[in-house]
């Protein structure tokens, strides 16, 4: 071997907790003395370690560095003459024997050798070729290996069914290791124990995401505060993770060789199960997370507001870079409402636009007697048993649609037959949701009835009302859920029910709330005033 032959190490511990100890030492030494005993340099540019990934589930492929170094091998990154040292085969791959021994080749057939430490084996296409028998040896190192990590993977996850099913049964109340812990938490001799500022960070996002803030923003706010979900800080894309997780509930969900438990109390809850329900059931509603840029809108981007002209979705535009009032505000008329067919493809009847702010103002005097006040108090104050059955059948609804996704998906990859009970249980999922899916129906009409019987706070909403008209960004936000939460749909006729009506100063606006019985509205086209309203039957509306 010339001295321009690159010598890359390789180190893996199963346990990060090894990269401190005698494992990371001793695989640092064999490659370094390897090297050394035949004049080499080791190159360090390419760093290969991984710590705490796992050969036998192939995580160091996965998500770690065998895996870069195995795509730089099939890009031509690494040149044919390098070498790869190793301690052992074993911390090269403990997968089944083919899969290791094909992960072996593709090293060695782009000219590489790999070398084992600690016995001294070269391995690479010459000295296979010369001697066969390596190629054998290095299968049983392989097989022996896999051996190895089944036989204690089968060990585990025997000890931790147990543990499951005695804590199902009462009988065990201390840790399972499985899987990721929530890092609100910590383990202390006497159990879990939250930690604070963490569960602050986290009541904290979960409150902006019901107000209508989007992830981006959520952790903005955070960083602001100075708060984090984890040791890591809060990431975007993390955080509707953490939203969904059953631990905020205080249950750990868990999955052994295709068997599912749910460990009820397992954590210390920081949400009732009523209110997370309810938290999973926004994720199913289109258009409800955030509003966007400055101005968010309170009845577009819902799918709720329509054309009473040909019922394509209604479009608003705010013309920010337009002159502003003296106090900062967009002026009303640069703030537009017009049909999306109309605006984008010529297929309304009706062109135009017309200024949103009146109709805004019209349906925020609506809500102050019809919306559900309820959203407006403070989590947990009013809770009644209606909003727990509805958001309980908005949960259940999305855990079906989800398992018929994941049923979905495997079947579209899979060209072969599609097994007999796979099929039935697609069929039983589908019923399932469409009988939950008239639960959810009912459940809403009747929390629809019940909020409307409910104590008013008057103040409360005014107070939003005005901050909403000042354009204030979280009460509009605010506003939009409370609206989302209202309506089933909002129909807009911008120049009179019939098109053919001649210009007068009124546009005309069909509310429809869930559960409850359309209502006309016909307002002033630059204030929102009142002008008329009477009840609409659904039966006329539909016509």
């Amino acid at each position: 071997m010339d001295a321009n032959i690159k010598v890359y190490s390789y180190l893996r511990f199963s346990d990060a907790r090894q990269s401190t100890g005698s494992s990371a030492h001793r695989q640092i030494e064999f490659a370094a003395n390897w090297a050394k005993g035949r004049q080499l340099q080791l190159d360090a540019s390419l760093s290969l370690r991984d710590e705490g990934l796992s050969a036998y589930h192939q995580r160091h492929v996965k998500q770690g560095a065998l895996g870069t170094f195995l795509r730089a091998v099939d890009e031509g990154q690494i040149g044919a003459g390098s070498v790869l040292v190793v301690e052992g085969l074993d911390r090269l791959s403990r997968a089944e024997p083919l899969q290791a021994q094909a992960q072996l080749a593709q090293i060695i057939n782009a000219g590489i050798t790999v070398v084992t430490a600690s016995d001294g084996r070269e391995y690479n296409r010459e000295g296979l070729k010369a001697n066969p028998m390596e190629l054998v040896h290095s299968l049983l190192v392989m097989i022996r290996a896999h051996e190895e990590s089944d036989t204690k993977s089968k060990r585990v996850k025997a000890a931790i069914r147990r543990q499951c099913q005695q804590w199902l049964d009462g009988a065990y109340r201390g840790r399972i290791r499985n899987g990721k812990d929530p890092q609100w938490l910590t383990w202390r001799s006497d159990g879990w124990q939250l930690i604070p500022e963490r569960v602050d960070a986290v009541r904290m996002a979960i409150d902006l995401f019901r107000a209508g803030h989007g992830a981006v923003a959520i952790v903005d706010r955070l960083n602001a505060a100075g708060l984090s979900v984890s040791d890591k800080g809060t990431r975007a894309t993390h955080l509707y993770k953490v939203f969904r997780l059953p631990a905020l509930r205080g249950a750990k969900t868990l999955s052994v060789d295709g068997v599912d438990y749910t460990l009820s109390d397992y954590y210390p809850a920081i949400l009732s199960p009523e209110d997370f329900d309810e938290l999973q059931g926004l994720f199913s509603q289109s258009g409800r997370r955030k509003g966007k840029g400055e101005l968010p809108g309170i009845i577009t981007g819902l799918r709720l507001t329509q054309c009473g002209y040909c019922g394509s979705a209604m479009v608003a535009q705010n013309l920010m870079s337009r002159k502003k009032d003296e106090d900062g505000r967009v002026h009303d008329t640069y703030r537009r409402l017009s049909c999306g067919s109309g605006q984008a493809y010529r297929r309304c009847p009706v062109g135009g636009s017309t200024s949103i702010a009146p109709i805004e103002r019209a349906i925020l005097d609506f809500c102050s007697d019809q919306i559900n006040l309820d959203a407006l108090l403070e989590r947990g104050v009013v809770d009644p048993p209606a909003r727990q059955k509805l958001a309980a059948a908005k949960a259940r609804v999305a855990d079906v649609e989800a398992q018929l996704k994941r049923l979905t998906d495997a079947l579209l990859q899979d060209d072969g037959a599609v097994p007999a009970i796979i099929l039935r249980k697609v069929r039983e999922l589908e019923e399932e949701l469409e009988h939950l899916r008239q639960e959810v129906t009912d459940a809403d009409t009747e929390w629809a009835a019940v909020s409307r019987k409910a104590p008013t706070t008057a103040e409360a909403w005014r107070e939003l009302v005005v901050q909403v008209k000042s354009q204030d960004y979280d009460a509009r936000l605010k506003a939009r859920q409370l609206v989302a939460d209202t309506f089933a749909r909002i129909v807009v006729y911008r120049v009179g029910v019939e098109p053919g009506e001649p210009a007068n100063p009124a546009l005309d606006l069909v509310l429809v709330p869930h559960g409850g019985h359309p209502r006309a509205l016909r307002i002033h086209r630059k204030t929102g005033q009142w002008l008329s309203a009477e009840d609409v039957s659904t039966r006329a509306l539909a016509g």
